[in-house]
């Protein structure tokens, strides 16, 4: 059974689930969210970053691991009445005063057995006499048998309950809305912006019947194995058993490039008189030393990160002289303001010279 909802970025979904979210506390919108997509996709990642942003406790429950008890609690005998009560789970949020997210993961692979239970909770917000309250914020995820992951087909009664989404990876999207937060190693997001078809091969490992398959999700393990593990045999092992030999391959020369670049940190202690001799000469190094510059930015480095950023564009050696310096600096202006709105450091640009250059440059050559 297809899913005939709307495809979008996990960037894009974000933002439909913060929307959702306004009119859910301004009382216009009180429903269920379903986000469907392959494994790897950055579903997970997706509500966990929503979390965040809302300061919201999140009670992340993976329905595969759990029974119908789970949810509707434990009974017990109340002699004085002469009824049958039930504890509440612990794994519910009850405060009223304290905004939540209920994460349903792993939906369309929970047992048959469990859906009437859930039913309740995303559709009449309630589990038994137990009622979540009007600040907790619902979310279910899940594959379907398409993507080659373990699921049952959703019926009617479950679907009619939900507003799907389908999350589909977008190599710009994660690089720009994702990677740089979450401060990935510069190889993996060099290498993504050359071969952006690489962020997400589940399809066609599928086709091919090979077991590993390049996802977000196993990129963002890369990323914590190059910080890890400075052996590079180790590290290679590690790698191909994460997205596969071949992707692995080519991704070593990618790293190998980025491994003998002078460190962002040394770029920017580095007098900017003396800095152009250190900048990396090829377009991966360039790609991933943007990258690196913008994830390692906060209030104390913006100004060196801006005159770095600034001074790309300016290169004279005769290796960058092919190169798309002016592109490849206003691209790096993009995700670092990007960053800077979002952190609250849009000082470090109204204070900066190198900026106020580079962006009248840029405006006459636009005029003219």
């Amino acid at each position: 059974m297809s899913v005939n909802a709307a495809t979008l970025s996990a960037g894009d979904a974000l933002e439909v689930l913060s929307a959702a979210w306004d009119a859910q506390v301004t009382g216009g919108l009180t429903t269920s969210w379903m986000l469907h997509g392959r494994p790897g996709v950055g579903k997970t990642q997706l509500v966990q970053t929503l979390a965040q942003q809302r300061d919201a406790e999140l009670y992340d429950i993976r329905l595969t691991t759990i029974e119908p008890q789970d949810l509707r609690g434990l009974p017990y005998y109340d002699h004085e009445t002469k009824k049958t009560l039930w504890y509440r789970p612990e794994d519910l949020p009850d405060a009223p005063d304290r905004p939540a997210v209920l994460f349903l993961d792993e939906l369309t692979a929970a047992s048959p057995y469990l859906q009437p239970t859930v039913y309740g909770l995303l559709q009449e917000r309630r589990v038994g006499r137990h009622r979540l309250p009007d600040s907790v914020f619902i979310v279910a995820a899940g594959n379907t048998v398409e993507d080659g992951a373990i699921a049952y087909e959703m019926g009617t009664a479950l679907s009619d309950r939900l507003v799907h989404l389908h999350v589909k990876a977008s190599a710009k999207d994660w690089l720009e809305r994702y990677a740089v937060d979450q401060r990935l190693h510069p190889a993996v997001t060099a290498f993504l912006r050359a071969r952006p078809d690489l962020l997400d091969t589940t399809e066609d490992t599928l086709r091919r019947g090979d077991m590993i398959a390049c996802t977000p999700r196993s990129w963002e393990r890369v990323s914590q194995i190059m910080h890890a593990i400075p052996d590079r045999r180790m590290r290679d092992a590690m790698v191909a058993g994460t997205i596969g030999i071949a992707p692995a391959a080519d991704f070593a020369r990618v790293a190998d490039e980025l491994d003998s670049m002078v460190t962002v940190a040394d770029l920017l202690q580095t007098p900017r008189s003396k800095r152009p001799e250190l900048y990396p000469t090829s377009m991966n190094g360039l790609v991933g030393l943007i990258y690196g510059l913008v994830a390692q930015t906060d209030a104390e480095t913006i100004k060196g990160t801006i005159e770095v950023m600034a001074d790309i564009r300016s290169l004279k050696s005769d290796a960058v002289s092919a190169l798309p310096l002016a592109e490849l600096t206003s691209f790096g202006f993009e995700l670092l303001i990007r960053k800077a709105l979002a952190n609250g450091l849009e000082d470090g640009f109204r204070g900066s010279d190198a900026y106020a250059q580079y962006a009248a440059e840029r405006a006459k050559a636009e005029a003219g």
